[in-house]
This record gives C-alpha cells, sequence and structure tokens, in this order.
C-alpha cells in the first residue's frame, strides 16, 4: 500500500477499453474512505480506439485535478503503448502496472508510425518500476473481455491508500442496481487481477 501525504494515478489506454470506468471507481472509493479526491480526464478520438487518459488524485486535501510530467506515484495502463508514452508522467520510483495487449491504432497500420518493439523494456531500462499482467487472458478465461478493466482494478489495488476490499465495494455497487447479473464475474475478476499482480515481480530496481 502506498501511503504518501497525496497519491497521483495516471490512467491511460485506448477507447473501448473503460479507462474511465477504472478511473470513476478509484475516484469513488477514495472518496467513501474519508480522501478528498480530483478527477480529469482527455477523450480523444476514443470511440475509434483513440488515446484515453485520466487523473486521479487522492489526498487530504486537493486543488487540482492535473498530475504534473514526473509527479505520478502510479501509472495504470491498460495497453502496451499507452505505457510507455505515459511512462515520463511517473515519479523515480514510481510504479507502473501494465496490461500487455498490443492495440496498434490505425496510424501503425496506414504505416506513418511504428509500434514499439518492447514498451515494457524500454520502460524497465530507465529504471521504472513495472509490474505486467496479461488482464485481457484473464478476461478470456472468465468469458467475457469486457472484464479487463476490473481485472486492472483488482491488479492495482494493493497499492491503494485504502483496503483492497474498499475498492471491490466501489466496484461492485456499480453493478448492483444496473446490472446485477454481472457481479459474480466481476467479484472474480478482481480477486483474478489481484492475484496476478501478486504473481508479477518487479523486475527494475
Amino acid at each position: 500500500m502506498l501511503k504518501p501525504q497525496t497519491l497521483d494515478v495516471y490512467v491511460c489506454g485506448v477507447g473501448g477499453q473503460g479507462v474511465m470506468t477504472a478511473a470513476d471507481v478509484l475516484a469513488q472509493a477514495a472518496i467513501a474512505n474519508g480522501y478528498d479526491c480530483k478527477k480529469s480526464e482527455i477523450a480523444g478520438l476514443s470511440q475509434r480506439g483513440g488515446v484515453v487518459t485520466s487523473q486521479v488524485r487522492i489526498g487530504a486535501h486537493i486543488n487540482s485535478p492535473v498530475i504534473g510530467p514526473g509527479c505520478a506515484d502510479l501509472l495504470l495502463a491498460f495497453e502496451l503503448a499507452e505505457a510507455l508514452r505515459a511512462a515520463h508522467q511517473l515519479k523515480s520510483g514510481g510504479i507502473a502496472m501494465v496490461n500487455r495487449i498490443r492495440l496498434p491504432p490505425p496510424v501503425v497500420s496506414l504505416g506513418l508510425y511504428r509500434y514499439p518493439d518492447d514498451s515494457l523494456g524500454q520502460m524497465r531500462a530507465v529504471g521504472v518500476r513495472v509490474y505486467d499482467i496479461d488482464a485481457g487472458a484473464i478476461a478470456r478465461e472468465l468469458g467475457d473481455l469486457r472484464l479487463v478493466n476490473t481485472v486492472m482494478l483488482g491488479a492495482v489495488a494493493e497499492f491503494l491508500p485504502f483496503p483492497v476490499a474498499e475498492l471491490e465495494a466501489q466496484l461492485i455497487e456499480r453493478f448492483r442496481t444496473r446490472k446485477p447479473a454481472l457481479i459474480d464475474k466481476n467479484r472474480r475478476a478482481f480477486a483474478a487481477g489481484h492475484q496476478a499482480a501478486h504473481a508479477s515481480p518487479i523486475l527494475a530496481a
């Protein structure tokens, strides 16, 4: 559990991965546990698979929702190239929780840009402490690819300044009235993500 005076979480991915939903759950859990919280987001062309980012700041008193470059304590990345793109947001000693999926954008298929060969290796080479998990594979095993964001929330739960169960409770509450049939799947996805994070060693010093 990370316990700085203020915890800055930078969340990134592409459209359709549930980035904003994950950020909302983080913010709701923080507020439910007595923290002040501010959140900002950029959706871009999210409906076309474009970049989606959200910044969540948690603490006793938060004035601004914006996390400056080199100031994030925690990077929650839903896609490999977006993890690398956002790595500069982390402070020295910060932690990156990264989903190992590759989702090349249209500019790559058009030949305008080259997708990074080894995003995780490049991040580790500059000293980023990386946990990486295959959230997509876990979601497929559970029978629903929409569970990726729940898997990622479970994976990052250990690093938040409130109990893991509190984050899970806020997540499940979202489904209780809207889609109660999905509660059990999301419980299992959250637990699987949490277990996967524990099994993923930090390879950088």
